[in-house]
């Protein structure tokens, strides 16, 4: 087993559970997770999420992919997807953590072109004391503020200012980026690639030769490759995507059995709940009743 393979893949540090919130992001202080690990957050990687770092102040050394760098307040890293990374702050560190699901990313990246989806690319960037770095700080403080909150209209402030946030970096910040190798480029790529067909696809049902085909590559080297960046094989993502897409439908909307049989691109609700109850052991009217809807 090779190292990369060992690295383990986390929703949040830590934690191998589903991903926890319908708002397809999570925010939180650096020091609400580091304090609990003495401050260091070992080597591991995400698969499906885009994490955000911004060190307000104080100073940390940090690992992307098979590099070391020093980082200090004032700077922004950006984590894609399957990224190796790890953290050993200062004890003074203050700062936030954003982690966003890729449905929410490729929703707000959808209108803005090839800009806002190169910052998928791990980077640091730094805040200057211009009106505009104080104007991402101020995000980035109301972007905690709201999340804990539950003022009206949370849903749409988290977005936007997301995409503030997003579209400063996209600008022009000042920042470099943490390439790793044209192998292991290309694998990212080809992974960050499926994951956004999945995205635009799952419910068409699509076979993952068609995926494939898509990206360039053959159906062998795609499920080859899910199984090293996910452990799991192309068609279980797909799967997991799909239920995800239908639990979600279950639980937040009022929405009938064979109304969500169609949103997940079943064309027979008597299928689309032996799908359900395979990858849940349970039906979906069952799932439903324990969610307390």
């Amino acid at each position: 087993m090779t190292q990369e393979n060992r690295v383990p893949i986390y929703k949040l540090y830590g934690e191998n559970t589903v991903w926890p919130t319908p708002d397809m992001v999570h925010c939180e202080s650096i020091a609400a997770r580091s304090r609990l690990h003495n401050w260091q957050i070992t080597p591991h990687r995400h698969n499906g999420l885009f994490q955000i770092l911004f060190l307000e102040q104080g100073s940390a050394r940090i690992q992307v992919d098979d590099a070391r760098y020093e980082m200090d307040g004032g700077q922004i890293l950006l984590v894609p997807q399957m990224c190796v990374h790890g953290f050993h702050f200062k004890h003074d560190a203050i700062g936030h953590v954003v982690t966003m699901a890729y449905e929410l990313i490729n929703r707000l990246t959808q209108q803005a072109g090839d800009g806002l989806l190169a910052l998928t690319e791990p980077s640091i960037h730094s805040l200057g004391s211009d009106a505009e770095s104080a104007h991402i700080r101020m995000a980035f403080s109301a972007l905690d503020a709201e999340y804990r909150g539950q003022a009206p209209y949370r849903k749409l402030q988290i977005e936007s200012l997301l995409a503030a946030i997003l579209i400063w970096l996209a600008r022009g910040a000042s920042g470099h980026a943490l390439g790793h190798g044209n192998e292991a480029g290309r694998a990212a790529e080809h992974f960050a690639q499926f994951s956004r067909l999945i995205e635009q696809h799952f419910s068409e049902h699509r076979p993952v030769s068609w995926y494939a085909g898509q990206i360039g590559i053959t159906a062998a080297h795609l499920n080859a490759l899910c199984r090293q960046s996910a452990q799991r094989s192309a068609l279980q993502l797909v799967h997991e995507r799909m239920l995800l897409e239908a639990k979600r439908s279950l639980v937040y909307t009022s929405m009938t059995i064979s109304v969500v049989s169609d949103v997940v691109g079943f064309s027979d609700p008597a299928y689309f709940t032996r799908f359900f109850k395979r990858e849940t052991g349970m039906s979906p009217k069952e799932f439903r009743r324990r969610a307390g809807t």
